[in-house]
């Protein structure tokens, strides 16, 4: 073989790399669009669900919690928290805030009414619905 690198040999290279990456590029396009279907579940979105995403907005909790990864580190991931605790933990944990435990972080008394406790319920379940490729990954987040 020749020690040189001609024109025509760099540019074979380039037009078969990039025709190479263009059907790989089509073929994982085309395997992601199989796979999302059957991961999507838009179908749990409902009104309560909306409802305690507003109050997870409004009342600023990704800024002390993280939700599948996302936000502040201060205070447990909430992602699944729903498998961890269960609802009556949670809804007891929320209402009874500030613990007033010496030497430990302090969550907000909030003030939700049932109604509201249901709605921000419902969200951090819907969390647990969402196919997130095993994220956390330790059940304590």
């Amino acid at each position: 073989m020749s020690g040189t690198f001609t024109k025509s040999m760099a540019r074979n290279v380039f037009y078969g790399g990039t025709l190479f990456f263009i059907l790989l590029f089509l073929a994982l396009t085309f395997d992601s669009m199989q796979a999302l279907p059957e991961r999507d579940n838009r179908a749990a979105l409902t009104e309560e669900v909306a409802h305690g995403k507003k109050l997870w907005e409004v009342n600023n909790c990704i800024g002390c919690h993280t939700l599948l990864g996302e936000g502040a580190y201060f205070a447990p991931e909430l992602g699944n928290v729903y498998v961890r605790r269960g609802p009556e933990f949670i809804k007891a944990w929320i209402k009874s805030q500030p613990t007033g435990a010496p030497g430990r972080r302090q969550m907000p008394q909030f003030n939700f009414t049932e109604e509201e406790l249901d709605a921000f319920f419902f969200n951090v379940t819907s969390t647990t619905e969402i196919y997130t490729n095993d994220w956390p990954p330790n059940v304590e987040g």
